[in-house]
């Protein structure tokens, strides 16, 4: 017997949905416990397929609940557009996800091992780190331009401006420390080391780099993994007729990555591939500057891809 099971997990209580191969169904609504969850999934005879939306708490449930089902899969949100018809409710919420389940009508998101995930923790404290920086040399830059001559003058110019100060000197203390332990971090991973042979890509976007992808064979070719980091863009047809090109949904880290590392590898004083490929598209190819950048930044994340599938770093002779 197959079980098609939909949950839909909150702090206080969870909803379960089982739908079988019969056309047999059950929903419940109890309070959250993962291990009578455990217990309600081990008393099930059969194949016992499992889906859950992306959320929070997606990663622990998906590790907890992996050994007691046959199959899991975390569902993109973002896909279930039949959540969003009629009521409302926690036990509707879960028999529709059963449903789409049965129906193999649920989009996956890659979900990975607690190491990996403990990699891409580390890179969003890195950007949220980065982020707050910024903010902070900003406001302290609107301080000074506030100021006609440049000059503060008053108590409370410099009580905020020596707070700012303070605060800026322990973001550039955390995020020395930060980059340590990214150096820690390449001499434990051998991918990332071989990222960073890569023409633009640094350490801290071969971290990334790594971090997000995790298995580059859940991409079946290069072009699949390219649309991913949204660096092309889809055809719209109907009817014969063109409506014009967009780009899908994709992970937002890796196409700035990408793009930095696209300006970075032409703009680097040094001679290396990218830049000799730069520099062909916009004098052999007439393509204008922002079109052969973004030419480079596909190319550098097809080369990605093949250092990651490979397991080898990349190589090239520059005449």
């Amino acid at each position: 017997m197959e079980h098609y099971i939909g949950l839909d997990w909150a702090q206080r209580n969870m909803a379960i949905a089982r739908l079988t191969g019969q056309s047999e169904k059950e929903v419940i609504d109890i309070p959250s416990d993962i291990d009578d969850l455990k217990l309600y999934l081990k008393s099930l005879k059969g194949f016992k397929s499992l889906t859950f939306e992306e959320s929070s708490p997606a990663q622990w449930l998906y590790t907890e609940l992996r050994e007691f089902v046959d199959r899991i899969i975390v569902c993109d949100p973002y896909r279930n557009y039949l959540l969003k018809e009629g009521a409302k409710t926690d036990k509707t919420d879960a028999l529709k996800l059963a449903r789409l389940l049965k129906a193999g009508m649920v989009k996956p998101v890659f979900h990975g091992s607690e190491e990996h995930i403990e990699l891409r923790k580390l890179v969003s404290g890195y950007e949220d780190l980065i982020q707050s920086g910024v903010r902070l040399k900003n406001q302290q830059k609107a301080l000074y331009l506030a100021k006609g001559d440049g000059e503060l003058t008053s108590e409370a110019e410099f009580f905020v401006n020596d707070g700012l100060n303070a605060r800026i000197e322990h973001y550039e203390l955390e995020k020395g420390l930060y980059k340590q332990e990214f150096s820690r971090l390449r001499k434990q991973y051998k991918p990332i080391k071989n990222l960073e042979s890569i023409p633009g890509i640094g350490l801290i976007g071969a971290v990334t780099i790594f971090s997000t992808v995790v298995d580059p064979f859940r991409f079946p070719d290069a072009k699949t993994y390219v649309s991913y980091c949204g660096l092309i863009k889809h055809e719209t047809m109907s009817g014969g007729r063109s409506y014009g090109y967009r780009t899908p949904r994709h992970s937002r880290r890796l196409k700035y990555i990408y793009k930095v590392a696209a300006i970075a590898s032409v703009n680097a004083s040094d001679k290396n591939s990218m830049k000799q490929y730069y520099n062909d598209l916009l004098k052999v190819r007439k393509y204008p500057e922002h079109q052969a950048r973004h030419n480079v930044a596909r190319r550098i994340a097809t080369l990605t891809y093949g250092v990651l599938k490979t397991g080898k770093p990349y190589k090239i002779n520059i005449k």
